[in-house]
């Protein structure tokens, strides 16, 4: 029996698997998205969100500018900040843990990330999943300020212009009317003027004609 024996061993050492862990979770952090599988997942997913509670229990602190932290604030930070390495072995990952997620997620009480499966794995046809963080639900589209003085009229002026293009190709031509109003009928030119030819049975007539 395992009693007291949390995890998988996944046929690994111990400092193989620690490591594997590690090198998971700050890409994880790094990119809030990997591809892995189901099993590996789920190991993962508990380390990572343990790691992403040290940054969010720093509250408040966390959205402060570092140089106007007290003393006791900077403790409190530089100490989750060394918890966290102990599973995230990896500094760039950790400074973007309490630089941008940790602030995300102060509203949220677990449940930072989720497991999304697909398609198993070609070669031997394992189950895969997809672990990411959850997005930034709060976080709307920034609205572009509205241009002044000049600039709105020359954004103005530049609309219409566009509109009177569009317009001007869009609507057809009108067709060119003759200057006495009605049609004129249409006249096939000729290349050059060609003499009227006589056909073989005018010329047989002529030549009798001559000879009497």
């Amino acid at each position: 029996m395992r009693h007291k024996r949390a995890g998988l061993h996944l046929s690994r050492t111990a400092a193989h698997r620690k490591a594997l862990f590690s090198n998971m979770v700050a890409a994880l952090l790094t990119y809030e998205r990997i591809r892995t599988t189901a099993a590996k997942a789920g190991e993962i997913r508990r380390l990572a969100e343990r790691a992403i509670t040290w940054a969010r229990r720093l509250g408040p602190i966390l959205t402060k500018k570092p140089e106007k932290r007290t003393d006791e604030e900077r403790a409190q930070v530089v100490h989750a900040m060394r918890m966290a390495l102990r599973v995230v072995r990896d500094r760039d990952a950790v400074l973007k843990l309490f630089e941008e997620i940790g602030p995300r997620f102060l509203s949220r009480h677990g449940g930072y990330t989720r497991i999304m499966k697909i398609a198993p794995r070609p070669g031997d046809a394992a189950p895969m999943a997809l672990l990411e963080l959850i997005p930034n639900e709060h976080s709307e589209p920034e609205a572009k300020p509205a241009p002044k003085g000049k600039e709105a009229k020359e954004s103005g002026e530049g609309k219409a212009k566009g509109k009177t293009k569009e317009s001007a190709a869009g609507e057809p031509k009108p067709k060119s009317k003759a200057k006495s109003g009605s049609a004129a009928p249409k006249v096939k030119k000729e290349t050059g003027a060609r003499a009227p030819t006589k056909s073989a049975a005018t010329m047989k007539r002529s030549g009798r004609s001559s000879g009497k």
